[in-house]
């Protein structure tokens, strides 16, 4: 395969490097502390060079649960037609090399059939390692609420560090940390939808707001099915909590104890028929069936599996 990029890539490295360099933490001394119980060692560069892509090793620490095969895709264009204008960095595991940033980056040469990538080799600490992993994916393209819940929650929990850390570390404000952490104690079923981009941020710090369980499903279904903003959401959380106060919620808007099960299990049983994720938003007066898939082929098999000639 002819890449204009490799010989770009081998013409202007030097250049590349230079210009990375000031993303780079100067070392510093040695922390009087353990890293799990103070604010992270910085990462130190070593050199660069190019590493061969089969050398490279997926980080344990990465946030992105989900990286679209049509944004790699134009990713794998892009470097095919410019270059590769940042190296991705990594630091020695073992005989390999272990990912620190740069994954959408790596899996794209590997998609071109490109044998070895630009790197930056570094030195880090597993905590420093997983901090620059959800700063390079908070900074170069927006992870999902739930993917950026679930990296901060890494970085307190895995490495011991305290909410005001882990947002200094990452140039958050504490606040957004901890309502970030918070989106965790929602039900699954909700954490999906914020995942797919079917609720806000905004939807579910209002549904949080609503203590019973049960009453938060059927508030963030409603929100779906009826396309709710948020402020009209807040309003539909008020009469949830006033009915909640009185006793039993009334049954005119609301979807039983029964229907909800009965929901859950047809979900289910689309979901194992299709072979893809679906959410079945339902309310008594209507609702909306969600079906996920990855890129063109695998939406050709679904509609194949529904019987539709695409």
């Amino acid at each position: 395969m002819s890449i204009p990029a490799k010989s770009r890539l081998g013409r202007g490295l030097g250049g590349l490097i230079s210009a990375a360099k000031p993303a780079v933490t100067p070392a510093a001394p040695a922390p009087t502390k353990s890293p799990t119980t103070s604010t992270p060692a910085p990462v130190q560069a070593l050199g660069y060079q190019e590493i061969l892509i089969s050398q490279i090793e997926p980080s344990p620490y990465q946030a992105r649960k989900e990286i679209s095969d049509e944004q790699l895709r134009e990713l794998s264009e892009s470097i095919r037609n410019e270059g590769l204008l940042q190296p991705i960095v990594v630091r020695k595991s073992g005989e390999k090399y272990q990912l620190i940033a740069g994954e959408r980056r790596w899996r794209a040469f590997q998609l071109l059939k490109l044998k070895s990538i630009p790197a930056r080799i570094a030195e880090a600490t597993n905590a420093s390692a997983a901090t620059l992993g959800l700063i390079e994916n908070l900074q170069r393209e927006g992870l999902n609420p739930m993917e950026e819940a679930m990296g901060f929650a890494s970085l307190v929990r895995d490495f011991d560090l305290t909410q005001e850390t882990a947002a200094t570390r990452v140039g958050k404000s504490r606040a957004s940390v901890a309502n970030a952490l918070r989106l965790l104690s929602l039900d699954g079923e909700i954490q999906g939808y914020l995942s797919k981009g079917l609720l806000s941020t905004g939807h579910a710090k209002v549904i949080l707001g609503v203590e019973d369980a049960s009453h938060r499903l059927i508030l963030a279904r409603r929100v779906i099915s009826e396309g709710l903003s948020v402020r009209a959401t807040e309003k539909l959380a008020s009469s949830v909590k006033g009915q909640g106060a009185k006793g039993a919620p009334s049954k005119k808007k609301g979807v039983t104890a029964a229907d909800a099960a009965a929901v859950d299990g047809i979900q289910r049983r689309l979901t194992s028929h299709l072979g893809a994720r679906v959410a079945l938003l339902h309310t008594p007066k209507k609702g909306r069936i969600v079906i996920e898939y990855r890129g063109n082929q695998d939406l050709q098999r679904i509609l194949e599996k529904i019987g539709i000639e695409a």
